[in-house]
């Protein structure tokens, strides 16, 4: 039997329901109602005559003919899906306005070297950027995309990884080591000053390290707290305190030895950047080219 219209839109909406295990979810995802949904896999079902989901009133998993079914269409289908995008690269003068809400540290080591190429290359294309460590709606906020470390994308949303992990460390300057000494493991951290951090949900970050199968999180003390590395990294520069920070924020400050590292071999590795969005049928053509542009030029943050 060969592949109609239908077959090819239903099977787009059969992979969203694979990868989400949810009608609720997949639909958010493909811009239709879960009942369009639910109608679309069962004509798809109806017109190959084989079951491809079970469905109770709680869950949906795949059967067997599904499974394989999966396998058989992800890498394809995705690859169609990526390639229509790259297509947009070839347009005589993309245009349009894209609005992204980005966390602070992605300003600097992610978006600062790739947007004088990307406005260079297309200069019809406006962006509109807000920078904020404030975990927001950005579909209710009126943003197409936000940009966010990966563990802190909200499960509703599809996410594009951006860069590979990074590696989180602790430094402090010179002058606050020769005055204070280096802590020896992390719990020694308690009898330092410490630059806390509040995350986007206003809560106090403990900090994470990890070596070899040990793992701990420790809540540090001291008497500055801040929401943004804009804030601390000058703070462990004039010696205020110990600083938490990802290896690229860290890393020009390292070089130069204006910071050193403590409890280097305590650095674990957090999820890297990540854009998300709410859907992918109305992804921006701009949003697609600044996505291509990141993975094409790799800057210090990718």
């Amino acid at each position: 039997m060969r592949l109609t219209r239908a077959d090819l839109a239903d099977l787009a909406y059969f992979l969203a329901i694979a990868r989400r295990g949810s009608f609720r979810e997949a639909a958010r995802e493909m811009g239709v109602t879960a009942s369009a949904l639910s109608h679309a896999i069962t004509a798809l079902e109806a017109r190959r005559g084989v079951r491809l989901l079970n469905r109770t009133t709680r869950s949906v998993s795949l059967t067997a003919a599904g499974e394989e079914l999966r396998a058989a269409i992800e890498g394809p289908l995705d690859a169609i899906d990526s390639a229509a995008g790259t297509l947009d690269r070839y347009r005589d003068a993309p245009a349009g306005r894209i609005r992204i809400n980005v966390l602070e540290d992605a300003m600097p080591l992610l978006l600062a070297p790739v947007l004088p190429h990307f406005v260079e290359r297309y200069p019809d294309v406006t962006i509109d950027i807000s920078v904020s460590n404030r975990l927001i709606d950005v579909v209710g906020s009126g943003f197409d995309a936000g940009i966010r470390y990966g563990g802190t994308v909200p499960e509703d949303m599809i996410a594009q990884r951006l860069s590979p992990d990074l590696r989180w460390m602790t430094a402090a300057s010179p002058a606050y080591l020769d005055r204070f000494g280096a802590p020896a493991t992390p719990q020694d951290l308690r009898h330092h000053r410490c630059i806390g951090i509040r995350l986007g949900n206003d809560q106090h970050y403990h900090w994470e390290f990890e070596r070899g199968d040990e793992a701990v999180a420790i809540a540090t003390p001291g008497p500055l707290t801040v929401d943004a590395s804009v804030a601390a990294v000058p703070l462990g520069l004039n010696g205020t305190g110990i600083l938490y920070a990802s290896q690229p924020v860290l890393q020009p400050h390292l070089d130069s030895g204006a910071l050193v590292p403590v409890l280097a071999d305590w650095s674990p590795m957090g999820s890297g950047f990540h854009l998300y969005y709410s859907g992918r049928r109305h992804l921006p053509t701009g949003l697609r080219l600044l996505i291509a542009m990141i993975r094409e030029r790799r800057p210090p943050g990718a």
